[in-house]
């Protein structure tokens, strides 16, 4: 079982492309607006109007795929700034906006990995298309491959436990606390809950691992999973029918052998669309592999 088994509706949601973020810092107000009209129909656009603000607005939103910050400021200059924000986000790219020839203060930002590029003011808008589109596409290739490593990391990890499991567990029972925990570990949830299935049906047998406890029985995402033998997502729950469910990215991986539903993963973020594609076909390759351990163990529990 693939990534395939989930519904086309939910995939086509998850690979829709989101607007890159885009930080813009810059004391005079005008400045901002002219930014803000030239970025915000292919980025979403963050406005600050100087450092503290700035970061103030990453502490909130997270990591920028780009900031342009102009560098003469009241508080604190462009690469003051920047520089702050290297050691939490090491991965974005910075452009500086200069008025001015102090040259030496942006190479040594520039040397240092502080600084991206820098531009000049007044500044052609084309040009700086140009720079800011060459700028996002480096930082989604540096995503692309620290993702990739920490998925291949994740994924190894996982599959370790669950081959050690297989080899050593005689008992059902035994082993979905290693393995709930194991998913959690890896995959960054903020609550996971493995139980286990009989011909259709949730049974006692389960483990809790994280911040949150729901009841799968009642969960509609874990019922069509255990129904369709298709593992289930869904990346916007409706509050109004589920208040007390805080997560935002919500999975129901059902672990299957030969159409017989032997387990439930259910999986929850607090974050919206905390996975890409590439995450839920590891998790559900994984799942896939955990299938075969537990039929082992059931087989040789029986004997």
């Amino acid at each position: 079982m693939t990534s395939s088994s989930f519904s086309v509706a939910e995939l086509n949601k998850v690979n829709q492309a989101k607007k890159p973020k885009l930080l813009v810092v810059d004391d005079e107000q005008d400045n901002l607006d002219l930014l803000y009209r030239t970025f915000r129909k292919e980025f979403t656009v963050f406005r600050a109007d100087g450092g503290v603000k700035a970061l103030e607005i990453l502490e909130q939103e997270g990591e920028m795929a780009t900031i342009i910050s102009d560098q003469r400021m009241p508080e604190m200059n462009g690469t003051e700034f920047l520089r702050r924000t290297v050691s939490d986000f090491p991965d974005t790219m910075r452009i500086v906006l200069t008025g001015y020839t102090d040259i030496a203060d942006l190479i040594d930002a520039i040397n240092s990995g502080q600084v991206h590029k820098y531009i000049t003011k007044p500044w052609e808008p084309d040009q700086l298309k140009l720079v800011v589109k060459e700028a996002t596409h480096n930082y989604d290739l540096l995503k692309q491959r620290s993702e990739e490593l920490v998925r291949s990391q994740a994924q190894n990890a996982l599959l370790s436990v669950i081959v050690g499991i297989a080899q050593t567990s005689n008992q059902l029972s035994n082993c979905v606390l290693p393995l709930a925990s194991a998913f959690w570990q890896n995959f960054g949830a903020n609550g996971v809950i493995l139980q286990l299935v009989e011909k259709g049906s949730l049974i006692d047998t389960q483990a809790i691992c994280g911040d949150y406890l729901w009841d799968l029985a009642s969960d509609p995402l874990v019922q069509a999973a255990i129904v369709s033998k298709k593992s289930q997502i869904s990346l916007s729950p409706n509050q109004q029918d589920d208040p007390d469910n805080q997560c935002k990215t919500n999975l129901a991986i059902a672990i299957t052998f030969r159409e017989d539903v032997l387990g439930i993963l259910s999986m929850r973020w607090q974050m919206a669309n905390a996975l890409r594609p590439n995450d839920i076909a590891v998790i559900q390759q994984c799942a896939d592999e955990v299938a075969i351990a537990l039929t082992c163990i059931r087989y040789y529990a029986k004997l």
